[in-house]
């Protein structure tokens, strides 16, 4: 009855979120076409409603597949505010740029509009209204839960099972946040010492073995098990027969209390799994990632082409040899693959690089030499601003590469990585990274290797647009290059 009712209730919220979407659609459109000409924010009024409507189920579609995978309509009894208000934000986001893609790759621009541009005012409109809508019916809904909840209404009913730190933690939490809606009725212990140490004042209902008892007897709607990993293979029995009482049950899985990785449930073909993880593992997160090194990697590529057929005939005509240089890099995870650069050093460059290793600037496997006598005067040219790591964008179209990640070290290098320095290959390579806006060369390895584990601990899509746009006047300024 009450998992229905959950559900009921997430499908209405699902649906009134949709509804609100279809009003931000039109209210912008009214405000951008009425509203703003009138107050002469704008010259001009937009083409009639008719020919934007089109473009209402592509907006529909990106909100419908994206708040559901947001975790919007789960439970929020334990879900913060601040949490739950980054969630729409983060998906509104991500529609807005899934939009824009949407409009320029299926050229909408021309089959909508004979050529003119969608307004982009507009869709900024869009965007902007549909995320204050839903961070509104998100106060709303939180302010009545919560009223209803602190004069008594609206409760589940908790057994928590354990006498340990975990079950202390939970008991306090659950005494700390009235507005969550739970109420511990009591508490089972395996231990008769703890039988005469109450938690919170919680009465203490018996043992493991009576917990089918209590919970025909008392009001529970939900099992918390706190126990150790020792005691969790005595629970499929109980399991089994709380399932077939319809009780949800929790089971608190702190089994490695020591590691610091993110935890994951989930299912692998239907087998329940745990995962540890200290690398990013959101899906949508990571595809939104590779659609921008995608999109971005293929448009600077064409708008750069000019000047890398310049720099390819300047190398040729000033050095003759190749114009590529070609090395082997470690990928993601130590994939090994080959890096494409316009050559800066002379031909035998990695040969004399031995006679080199003494005069070494940086500590740890690296190698970095501010003047390094195998640099060529052009070569110095294109390093001050980059234009060597222009082919770099085909290791970014091909999938060897991000935008934005740590830089791809070369295998000797690697061989020499202490365990925890190894953890900087758990996430695709990229031109650019936190390092290369704090000072690029001038950084000494360990400052560089927190610097790339800091980008992997905090990352996100915002993050890798923020280190883009810094990167920017980095490179154009020249800072920090060698």
């Amino acid at each position: 009855m009450l998992k229905e009712r959950a559900r009921i209730v997430a499908g209405g919220l699902y649906a009134l979120d949709l509804l609100l979407v279809l009003s931000a659609f039109l209210l912008a459109f009214w405000l951008r076409n009425r509203v703003l000409p009138g107050l002469g924010v704008v010259p001009d009024r937009l083409y009639p409603l008719a020919r934007y409507l089109p473009l209402l189920p592509v907006v529909l579609g990106l909100w419908a597949l994206l708040l559901p995978r947001s975790g919007l309509y789960g439970s929020h009894r334990t879900m913060s505010l601040r949490e739950e208000a980054w969630e729409i934000v983060r998906a509104c986001a991500v529609a807005a740029l899934l939009l824009v893609l949407v409009i320029f790759a299926v050229r909408l621009d021309d089959l909508l509009l004979d050529g003119d541009r969608i307004s982009r005012l507009w869709i900024l409109l869009v965007v902007s209204l549909a995320c204050l809508l839903l961070l509104g019916r998100m106060l709303l809904v939180r302010l009545v839960a919560r009223y209803v909840r602190l004069h008594g209404y609206n409760y589940r009913n908790l057994l928590i099972v354990g006498s340990g730190r975990q079950a202390r933690e939970i008991v306090d939490s659950v005494g700390r946040h009235r507005f969550w809606g739970y109420r511990v009725v009591g508490v089972v212990v395996d231990d008769e010492a703890a039988a005469h140490d109450p938690l919170g004042g919680h009465p203490v209902l018996g043992g493991l073995a009576e917990i089918p008892r209590i919970v025909e007897e008392q009001v529970v709607d939900e099992v918390i098990f706190t126990l150790d990993r020792a005691r969790l293979s005595r629970l499929e029995d109980l399991l089994l027969q709380l399932e077939e009482l319809g009780i949800r049950v929790w089971v608190v899985l702190d089994l490695f209390p020591h590691a610091k990785a993110r935890v994951d449930v989930g299912t692998l073909d239907g087998i329940p799994v745990m995962t540890y993880s200290t690398a990013p593992s959101s899906e949508l997160g990571l595809l939104v990632k590779r659609t921008l090194d995608v999109s971005i990697s293929a448009v600077l590529l064409l708008l750069a082409l000019p000047a890398m057929v310049t720099v390819a005939l300047a190398i040729k005509l000033a050095y003759g040899g190749s114009v590529l240089f070609r090395q082997t890099r470690c990928g993601l995870n130590g994939r090994q693959f080959t890096l494409y650069k316009f050559r800066t050093m002379v031909e035998d460059a990695e040969a004399r690089r031995e006679d080199l290793e003494h005069l070494n600037e940086v500590r740890g496997p690296a190698f970095k030499l501010s003047r390094d006598p195998r640099v060529t005067t052009l070569g110095r040219l294109l390093r001050k601003f980059s234009l060597d790591e222009l082919p770099q964008l085909w290791n970014v179209l091909r999938g060897d590469m991000s935008l934005v990640g740590p830089r791809p070290p070369i295998p000797s290098e690697v061989s020499r990585y202490q365990r925890w320095q190894r953890r900087r290959l758990s996430m695709r390579p990229g031109l650019t990274c936190l390092w290369q806006v704090s000072g690029r060369s001038d950084l000494d390895f360990d400052r560089w290797m927190e610097l790339d584990l800091q980008y992997i601990d905090s990352w996100s899509p915002l993050l890798d647009l923020k280190i883009l746009a810094r990167t920017v006047p980095a490179v154009l300024s020249g800072r920090g290059a060698s």
